[in-house]
């Protein structure tokens, strides 16, 4: 399973501006909406619901949350560069800066823990997060995620 299975070139966010842990979940519900057509409200729902199981701020700055809906018809992501860091309540208590929400069919039980697994595999390379900490646009972000060459910034990233 690759990161590009996963995530939509338009479903980069370099700089998103959020306050609080809430303020985030409610921007990339609203973003998610914009890719699924499911249910603003309920998408958000879906990621309280899934936090209050336990936080998916997995540590180092990083947040992965998700959760399973029967409206989502197919994995997908979304990415997020904080503008700034915020309190996530992760396991490290460390503040939030790089978030890569993942939705996925009720149904998709083994495909989402995959999904899971490859996100996560991703966001432990201390490498690959300093390239995402230090990327501008949306293009650069996206070919850092995906492993692509050229970010459109004429720089190697992988």
């Amino acid at each position: 399973m690759n990161i590009a299975d996963l995530l939509a070139p338009d479903a980069v966010i370099p700089a998103l501006k959020a306050q609080s842990k809430k303020q985030l979940l409610q921007e990339l519900a609203a973003r998610a909406h914009g890719l699924t057509r499911v249910s603003e409200r309920r998408i958000l729902e879906t990621l309280i619901e899934r936090e209050r199981l336990g936080t998916t701020g997995v540590g180092s700055g990083i947040a992965i949350p998700h959760g399973r809906m029967s409206e989502v018809k197919a994995i997908t992501g979304i990415f997020a560069r904080l503008d700034g860091a915020i309190d996530y309540e992760a396991v490290d208590s460390q503040p939030v800066d790089l978030v890569f929400m993942l939705l996925a069919p009720e149904n998709a039980g083994a495909d989402h823990l995959k999904a899971l697994a490859r996100v996560s595999r991703l966001l432990r390379d201390k490498g690959i997060c300093e390239k995402l900490r230090a990327a501008t646009t949306a293009e650069a972000i996206y070919a850092i995620l995906t492993g692509h060459k050229d970010g459109g910034t004429g720089m190697q990233a992988a």
